[in-house]
């Protein structure tokens, strides 16, 4: 399986600790034809016409956002790049600002210049402080070297899975205990401080000076039809080389994570960390893309000697102590599927709870205010269907 880098097209091939050797291979060239050939309008309906969509999960269309945000009333305007990067067994963000942060400062001065903002933010993940000191060089050296036309600023995360959801980053960015808003109101129209925001991944973004210097059309011809471009995904589990890759959409799960990561004897793949939808080994031909399976790039192997139940237990514990107890369909839905879970690991369940569990979980992903509680069962759902027999084992006679 040959990969196609896109996004990762400069890691390995510039210096990321020298502004120069970015420069020479092409830097601030998208920011330059976005300014001198293309009016803020203009550079929005090529990401719309490029059909590139949010690499975070959702998937929503990138153009519209930023046009939906550049429409809203009022002069002052914001931009985040979402770097807190907490998603289990996700590191290619990581990968991404270690090798090549100066591409995500153009990307963001891009996105700035297209919505009318003086003012970008990247939050970074708490684990990632290590990154400060590279990260806030590159954004000196990216000013010293160019007329950016946006003050960029770090902000350090709070070390709370749920600040990975836009809204509740955006409490913590304002100095508040990270947790979901109710929306409607949505960040294009009342976001950071209330002001019209556009929120994106680092994975998205980085997408957008390739858009700028190769037209529309040459994104666009990239995937599949409803899911245009690359992805990039880091493999880790039961595989012989845990490893950052990037293919176009629409490559077979399996090309990766036998082709690239070399894994053999599958039980189950798992695609988008913890909260991601579980495929096993019969459907490893399933295509990453919005119309299979994607999520937010993380793909875990899970080899024939791995147990259900335990993994299930383990990830819903990491739910629980996430959670942020806000609503109460995931704070106590949490606590019952481990309850049950424990249950099954010990082999003293009865086969109510096996409808329990998928009652509960019917209702956190209906009801629950944010992405953690609307995820958070999708292994437990996904398992029950395709490995149910290992669930009926476990239960009391």
């Amino acid at each position: 399986m040959t990969e196609q880098r896109l996004v990762l097209q400069n890691c390995g091939r510039v210096d990321p600790a020298n502004i120069d050797s970015w420069l020479a291979a092409g830097g601030f060239a998208a920011l330059d034809r976005a300014r001198a050939e293309h009016t803020p309008e203009e550079v929005i309906a090529w990401l719309k016409a490029s059909g590139l969509r949010g690499r975070g999960g959702a998937g929503f269309p990138t153009g519209l956002k930023w046009e939906l945000t550049s429409k809203s009333a009022g002069p002052e305007r914001y931009v985040i790049c979402n770097a807190d990067e907490g998603e289990v067994g996700t590191f290619k963000d990581r990968y991404i600002l270690e090798r090549d942060p100066f591409t995500l400062i153009e990307a963001i001065a891009i996105a700035c210049y297209a919505i009318g903002a003086r003012r970008a933010f990247i939050y970074l993940r708490d684990e990632y402080r290590d990154l400060l000191p590279h990260l806030r060089n590159a954004i000196v050296a990216a000013h010293s070297s160019y007329p950016l036309g946006c003050e960029i600023q770090i902000r350090e995360a709070a070390g709370a899975y749920v600040c990975g959801e836009e809204s509740g980053l955006m409490e913590s960015i304002e100095g508040r205990r990270g947790e979901p808003r109710f929306r409607p109101p949505f960040p294009p129209s009342s976001g950071l401080w209330a002001k019209p925001t556009v929120i994106q991944n680092v994975e998205t973004l980085m997408n957008v000076p390739a858009i700028i210097r190769n037209g529309p059309e040459w994104f666009a011809g990239i995937g599949t039809a409803q899911s245009k471009g690359t992805k990039v995904f880091s493999v880790s589990g039961d595989v012989a080389q845990s490893c950052v890759c990037e293919v176009p959409m629409g490559t077979p799960l399996r090309e990766v994570v036998e082709g690239i990561a070399g894994a053999h004897d599958i039980k189950m793949v798992q695609v988008g960390g913890a909260s991601g939808r579980v495929v096993p080994s019969a459907r490893l031909d399933t295509p990453l893309a919005y119309e299979g399976v994607l999520g937010a790039g993380a793909i875990t192997v899970y080899g024939e000697g791995r147990d259900t139940i335990e993994i299930g237990l383990r990830t819903l514990e990491f739910f629980a102590e996430e959670c942020c107890g806000k609503c109460s369909p995931c704070r106590q839905g949490c606590e019952a599927l481990v309850g049950i879970l424990e249950r099954l690991a010990q082999s003293r369940a009865r086969a109510s709870d096996l409808s329990l569990l998928r009652d509960i979980a019917d209702n956190m992903m209906l009801a629950s205010l944010c992405g953690l509680g609307q995820a958070a069962p999708n292994f437990v759902v996904d398992t029950l269907q395709a490995f149910g027999d290992e669930y009926l084992a476990r239960v009391l006679a």
